[in-house]
């Protein structure tokens, strides 16, 4: 067990300790953040496959008072470094993906050009290889008896996450904080683009229940009809949606007691920064004007927690690097910080 009898929480955070300056190894640690260096397949903004050394870094500044949940952290968080071979990989494909988008955006035949068809199959592969190193990743964590979380990198990170997570809780469902659907059947003939990980999870996880999506203000007439076509599964809680109910006096509460109703016993919390005010992570990879505070999104979990409900995980993605502004790194490690601790504190 690590001493803390000399550590003390309220002092300057030290950089040679782990992620918020915690002393915790990972053998000691309840919760492992497992940070995937990835974003082969964004279609506007890149950076966030190094935003994990930046939320680090950031997160020297977080102070480690929780009033919701006390000292939870005091059963220890530890963020494992970023895997250099992963992130080169990503570096790779990523430039493939680049040469291969503005291809075929210009409307050639991507048949009659043999480097394009095969940077896709590469970028395609590299997506499946992508999934089962998180896959086994989490799924050697989970038999360690550790807690675990994901730290972006894109959307497209999570699909192994939750498979490894449904192998060890049975039914679950997914609570997806998000501007964009990721419902489409392909984007640009990638397989496992951002914009396809829940309907590729979907199609993939049968014991994935339930899905869960708020905040929704960015998508496509394909995507519309696969919700309206999955209502038994599928429950999309549009950014336009909520407002107009607030507009004409529904509280925030009322809300969230509604949307925690539609949730099954076991929660899975896939966090996209883009479902955020873009004020709060301007630099993430495809903004959308509109979408939530952090409190809406706390309070929304602390609902999750008291209903009885079992707060089993998290990702967190898609948080940006800024030119000379860590703006979007020091949200990113203040929100990292409460669902960590939410998420401990709930799984005594």
């Amino acid at each position: 067990m690590t001493d803390l009898s000399h550590f003390d929480p309220n002092g300057a955070s030290n950089p040679n300790n782990n992620i918020f300056g915690l002393p915790f190894t990972e053998e000691d640690a309840r919760l492992v953040i497992l940070p995937v260096p990835w974003e082969v397949t964004v279609s506007y903004n890149a950076g966030t496959a190094r935003a994990a050394d930046h939320i680090f870094k950031a997160s020297m500044q977080v102070d480690l008072f929780d009033p919701d949940t006390k000292e939870s952290w005091r059963q220890g968080f530890f963020m494992r470094s970023p895997d250099k071979k992963i992130l080169l990989k990503s570096d790779y494909l990523r430039k493939e993906a680049e040469l291969y988008i503005d291809y075929i955006s210009k409307g050639e035949v991507l048949e009659k050009n043999f480097f394009m068809c095969k940077s896709l199959k590469e970028i395609n592969e590299g997506g499946k290889f992508l999934n089962n190193w998180v896959y086994e990743q989490t799924k050697q964590l989970i038999n360690r008896n550790k807690l675990v979380a994901l730290l972006g990198g894109d959307h497209s990170i999570v699909l192994g996450f939750i498979k490894a997570m449904a192998e060890k809780h049975g039914d679950i469902g997914v609570l997806q904080i998000d501007a964009h659907c990721d419902l489409r059947a392909s984007y640009e003939l990638f397989t496992y683009s951002h914009a396809s990980v829940m309907y590729n999870a979907l199609n993939e996880i049968p014991s994935l229940t339930h899905l869960v999506q708020l905040g929704a203000r960015d998508y496509c007439q394909e995507e519309w009809q696969y919700i309206k076509n999955n209502q038994g599964r599928v429950t999309t809680y549009f950014d336009k949606d909520i407002k107009e109910r607030q507009f004409e006096g529904e509280t925030w509460k009322q809300i969230t007691d509604e949307i925690v109703s539609k949730l099954p016993q076991k929660v899975l919390l896939s966090f996209d920064v883009d479902g955020l005010d873009p004020k709060l992570c301007p630099n993430t990879g495809t903004p959308v004007q509109g979408g939530f505070e952090t409190e809406q999104i706390f309070y929304l979990l602390k609902k999750v927690v008291q209903s009885g409900r079992e707060f089993i995980g998290f990702d967190l993605v898609e948080i940006g690097v800024g030119d000379n502004n860590e703006w979007d790194a020091n949200v990113g490690a203040h929100i990292l910080w409460r669902l960590a601790n939410l998420l401990v504190a709930s799984n005594q």
